[in-house]
């Protein structure tokens, strides 16, 4: 069971790193855009600074196979944590083939069936990302697509993990987890919030006039 951040934003990643919490980050183009950042320096710095990382994902840009296999080229060199990010297309898993027979980790996204989670397993993916949060805004439950991926890789000895991505509350972490994901990827939002609860802090709040009691 392991959480990755979902950002581009190095100064949170850095923030939250010191939790001893967190094993990767996956990002993609809105997020480094919206950060208005060189991508690949992005991907050099987070590998650089936190070596411990197993993972750091980083999507490639093009329509066929070779154009996304060329694309990975400026990535592959910069650390064995970081993971070749493809789409979930005919094409997308070609590349997926190739980079599991050469050893480069791959990180298949924008699943939303599990018969695409079959085809990615099928090609060797080192991860599959169901995006939980936009299946459930089009009325369909994207725990129940987590669980469904996660019970065909148990049952046909798939070693492909399942990183729940697109998630938007803390309960469905809990709830991709308990189905079956072997990792959440969470906006930083929802991370923090995962440490908060009501109770506790009410918890805390009485400990703390007790201990100012004690003699």
């Amino acid at each position: 069971m392991q959480i990755f951040l979902d950002t581009a934003d190095f100064s949170a990643i850095e923030e939250r790193y010191d939790s001893g919490l967190i094993a990767g980050v996956t990002t993609n183009p809105t997020l480094v855009a919206n950060q208005g950042i060189n991508y690949l320096e992005l991907i050099k710095n987070i590998a650089e600074t936190f070596p411990e990382m197993e993972s750091i994902s980083a999507e490639v840009n093009g329509n066929t196979a070779w154009e996304f296999i060329e694309d990975a080229a400026k990535f592959r060199d910069i650390s064995e944590a970081v993971t070749i990010k493809l789409p979930m297309t005919k094409e997308g898993l070609k590349a997926c083939k190739y980079f599991s027979d050469v050893g480069v980790k791959t990180n298949v996204t924008l699943c939303f069936s599990v018969a695409q989670a079959a085809l990615a397993g099928i090609a060797g993916a080192t991860y599959i990302s169901p995006f939980v949060g936009r299946l459930n805004d089009n009325s369909f439950s994207g725990v129940e697509l987590v669980r469904g991926i996660a019970d065909l890789y148990c049952n046909q000895g798939i070693q492909t993990k399942v990183l729940a991505a697109s998630l938007r509350d803390v309960h469905h972490v809990s709830r991709c987890f308990l189905y079956g994901a072997k990792v959440c990827t969470l906006p930083l939002k929802v991370f923090d919030k995962m440490y908060d609860h009501v109770l506790t802090r009410e918890g805390l709040d009485i400990f703390d006039k007790d201990f100012k009691r004690m003699v």
